[in-house]
């Protein structure tokens, strides 16, 4: 059931939007490039494509390749850059048709070198971005004519990045590509890269195909190089998959528990409905067959539900808060984001909608999900102060939509009570695992109810590098106790056969793991899936929900008790990003100045923390002389209670008494992120955003305590740290 269409009383507004978005990017592209096509994709049958000097000169090659190896050694969810919507091929951008196919067949002859005596098999899908299939088509044609097997979805649908995961790790394939960019902007796009049990490359992986991009173009400049591409119909490429059977028989191994679902058929037998967003990706067709298959289809109702690349406008507004001028600006469409949650129009999606109405919001490639309710306005000063953002309905109604550090504590706590109430909790010991951002309150929580935390870096393949130590020492030694290093160096002892509760990080994404530890089809062992799943997630969340409609409580009630309950101190949390450049800027060249020059100001930021946080780690000062650089370079702010400063993976952490503050760079933006979680929200949001935007200036007394030379190489010993940790037992 459709619950309404953004486009009824929005249309006008929306096309006249993408009509200005196409017009300007058609504009800055040259009658050349839009003539010059790379890859004549019409032509089903095999062909190859030449190239040498003159066309790694024309397509700008070297370029390209060398703001490609960077990315790809820093980026923590696939090598995401811009792209040409219009005109894929065109090499001005960072991502494009060329890249794309010099990228998988870099990746195909490591995997060759690696497999040598069997057919390799790959899944190859994607979402709805611009130039997916086309992508798709590249991708699948390289690896048939390489002589890798690949696997797409029936009638070559847009399927979730956590399906395509799962069935890797299921069906013991050798790894897989997902087209893809995430909640970013709709000129986006990426491929995330895969490996055999579908989790996420690490960079160390994405460097070994990076060195075979690298020789395709030294040897095409030298002697001239041919790419090939199989024909379409070749036997080497199968329709053969949408994994709905084998997902729902996971399901219900975990968290479909038959007390959930009951729950949820009885109270859509007294009304309860939920609204499911789905920010016009792929969840709509993905998990309709899914609920029905537990009867539950008839709880939901779909917004948004027809795929589209423009996201129904979604994210999209003609002001550029940076500059302040009326021109295209896109948001990007992660519903965290107040500015994008404005644009959704729910203030007449909802003005009809009854207190207490529940939406979920999940984005295009279906692995991150918000949480949102329609509450009374005369709650408008509970909800302030339990720190929930909120948007204005009508002067009778509010929408709250939870960040999701507040919405999976509420499923944390569900998750938990309903193992508890099955009595399996004691059958083993628990843990999570969290990145570093992410909520203070999920480990408060964690500490009264004895489950262990892990901290790791930001980034889900941080989480399921940490699952696959757990699962190592698991099989190996079954009947002893597993010890993990996190990345704050401590050693968490978890138990004799421990359990994963849940794995998430503050951005939206989450796991949880079942009882029994899972086999693939040839015997691989995990003890949770290794991407985050909003599907997952949707199940036990609509159980939550049902609860909640069954004891006639808000989200915001089941919030408030689990604060008091735990005594929960540091309630609050906040992120900041502070943006350099407009990712939307419609000309490629200026684009690229912009996003440099934005890097530059963004690494100033990045280093000055750093350093402080390196020097602090090798004891080269001490936190009263950190406090000293502090408090000089941002006296508006007291670090009297600063009690350490910890480089964690990805960003610098700091330990105050009542909160903490993490800064971190955007390893493929031009961006700082500043996040914070404590007791008071106004203090954590002046902390998260006055460091994450200063200027990275060195003052003098970071030049009296901390050395050029560590200043110099901070980026470096950085990354050698985040490899130890990431390679470690």
């Amino acid at each position: 059931m459709i619950a309404t269409k953004s486009e009824d009383f929005k249309g006008k507004e929306i096309d006249a939007l993408k009509r200005e978005y196409f017009k300007q990017i058609d504009a800055h592209t040259p009658e050349q490039i839009k003539k010059d096509r790379i890859f004549d994709l019409d032509n089903h049958g095999s062909f190859k494509i030449h190239i040498a000097k003159d066309e790694i000169k024309k397509w700008r090659l070297k370029e390209w390749f060398k703001n490609y190896k960077k990315e790809a050694l820093v980026s923590t969810a696939g090598i995401r850059g811009a792209q040409n919507i219009l005109y894929p091929w065109d090499s001005r951008y960072p991502l494009n048709q060329l890249g794309i196919a010099l990228a998988t067949l870099g990746k195909a002859m490591v995997l060759k070198e690696h497999i040598t005596n069997r057919q390799i098999n790959k899944i190859c899908s994607g979402e709805v971005r611009y130039n997916t299939d086309e992508y798709i088509d590249i991708i699948k044609r390289i690896q048939a004519a390489q002589g890798i097997k690949t696997h797409i979805p029936f009638n070559q649908m847009r399927t979730s990045i956590w399906m395509t995961s799962f069935l890797i790790f299921m069906l013991d394939y050798d790894g897989g590509e997902y087209v893809t960019s995430s909640h970013a902007m709709s000129s986006k796009t990426a491929t995330k890269d895969l490996d055999g049990q579908g989790s996420q490359f690490v960079p160390e992986m994405s460097a070994k195909f990076v060195k075979k991009i690298e020789d395709i173009i030294e040897k095409a400049e030298k002697e001239g190089f041919d790419i090939e591409l199989s024909a379409s119909d070749s036997s080497l490429i199968l329709e053969d998959f949408d994994g709905i059977d084998m997902y729902v028989d996971y399901l219900k191994k975990g968290i479909a528990t038959q007390a959930n679902l009951d729950l949820i058929k009885k109270e859509m037998n007294n009304g309860f409905e939920i609204i499911y967003e789905c920010v016009g990706g792929c969840m709509h067709n993905i998990m309709l067959p899914i609920f029905e298959k537990f009867g539950i289809e008839k709880v939901f109702l779909w917004n948004n539900a027809e795929e589209d690349p423009f996201y129904h406008g979604i994210g999209k507004v003609m002001h550029n808060p940076l500059s302040g001028k009326k021109e295209f600006f896109d948001y990007g469409c992660d519903t965290t984001i107040k500015e994008v949650t404005q644009t959704l129009g729910y203030e007449e999606l909802l003005k009809d909608k009854p207190q207490g109405s529940s939406i979920i919001m999940v984005d295009p490639d279906g692995d991150r999900i918000v949480l949102g309710q329609v509450e009374p306005m005369q709650r408008e000063k509970k909800i302030n102060a339990l720190g929930i953002p909120y948007l204005k309905i009508s002067n009778e109604k509010i929408f709250t939509f939870y960040t999701p550090n507040q919405s999976f504590l509420l499923t944390l706590d569900f998750h938990a009570s309903g193992l508890q109430k099955e009595g399996l909790w004691d059958n083993h010991p628990r843990f999570i695992i969290t990145t570093t951002p992410s909520a203070a309150s999920w480990v408060e929580w964690a500490k009264k109810m004895d489950v262990k935390v892990i901290y790791v870096p930001v980034g889900f393949k941080e989480i399921a590098n940490v699952m696959k130590k757990v699962e190592k020492q698991i099989l190996k030694s079954p009947k002893e106790e597993v010890i993990i290093t996190d990345i704050f160096s401590n050693q968490i002892n978890l138990g004799v056969q421990p359990r994963l509760l849940f794995a998430g990080e503050e951005s939206g994404g989450m796991i949880t793991g079942p009882e029994e530890l899972i086999k693939s089809r040839m015997g691989q062992v995990a003890i949770a899936m290794r991407e985050k799943s909003a599907g997952e997630a949707s199940i036990i969340v609509a159980a939550m929900m049902a609860k909640l409609y069954k004891d006639k409580k808000m989200l915001s009630d089941y919030l408030e008790e689990i604060f008091d309950k735990y005594k929960i101190e540091k309630r609050y949390d906040i992120r900041k990003d502070i943006r350099f450049y407009n990712e939307s800027n419609p000309d490629p060249e200026e684009l690229k100045k912009s996003k440099a020059e934005g890097e530059r100001k963004r690494d100033m930021t990045d280093n000055f923390f750093l350093s402080i946080a390196l020097c602090l780690k090798s004891r080269d000062i001490n936190i009263g002389q950190a406090r000293e650089i502090l408090s000089e370079a941002l006296p508006q702010l007291d670090f009297n209670n600063l009690k350490n400063i910890f480089f964690v993976g990805d960003g610098t952490y700091f330990n105050f008494t009542d909160k903490f503050v993490e800064i971190r760079k955007s390893g493929t933006d031009a961006i700082v992120k500043g996040y914070s979680a404590g007791k008071d929200k106004n203090n954590c949001a002046e902390y998260a955003t006055t460091i994450a935007a200063y200027n990275g200036n060195l003052t003098p007394k970071f030049k009296e305590k901390i050395s050029m030379e560590t200043y110099r190489t901070c980026q470096e010993k950085a990354l050698t740290l985040l490899r130890e940790f990431q390679n470690g037992d």
